[in-house]
């Protein structure tokens, strides 16, 4: 069973018809980009900004903060740098999350699921795991922890990376 996220949610409009799921940076939590939703002028719209679990992550000195997955190296290109079970674990979380706003009634063609730095990588394994074709994925200061599935319902989804 997956546990459920705590989050914190904005809504912009009395019936949004789309959802952007978007997750922090290592370190951080929910309430980092929450200052953006004013900014982006956007209606009609629910924003969902889930807290990453606290764990303990080797790159911070094992000490525990909030994280998608450990970190052991800066080298994302060593194949022990991912943690493929954390990383599992916060795919299942946030695909938990895309399927509730699915069950509030957004369509997954209307949600986007964005994340800045180790969110970002989240991010991206999520939406390229997802089964169902997704509004956009946005990645901020992050790469991509594996190469995109062959089998991607959204190998055609528009993607904004950027620094």
């Amino acid at each position: 069973m997956t546990t459920r996220l705590e989050t914190v949610e904005k809504q912009v409009g009395d019936n949004p018809d789309c959802a952007i799921v978007w997750l922090h940076g290592l370190g951080a939590d929910g309430n980092d980009f929450v200052p953006i939703v004013p900014e982006l002028g956007l209606d009609q719209v629910r924003y969902v900004f889930p807290h990453a679990p606290e764990r303990p992550v080797t790159l911070n000195s094992g000490l525990p903060c909030r994280a998608w997955f450990d970190i052991t190296t800066l080298d994302h290109r060593e194949p022990e740098a991912l943690d493929r079970d954390g990383l599992q674990q916060s795919v299942e979380q946030v695909t938990a999350l895309v399927d509730a706003e699915v069950a509030r009634g957004i369509a997954p063609e209307r949600i986007v699921i964005a994340g800045f730095s180790q969110g970002g990588a989240a991010a991206l394994a999520t939406a390229l795991l997802y089964r169902s074709t997704l509004a956009g994925i946005i990645g901020l200061s992050t790469w991509a922890p594996f190469a995109v599935p062959d089998d991607s319902a959204n190998l055609n989804t528009p993607v904004m990376l950027a620094h």
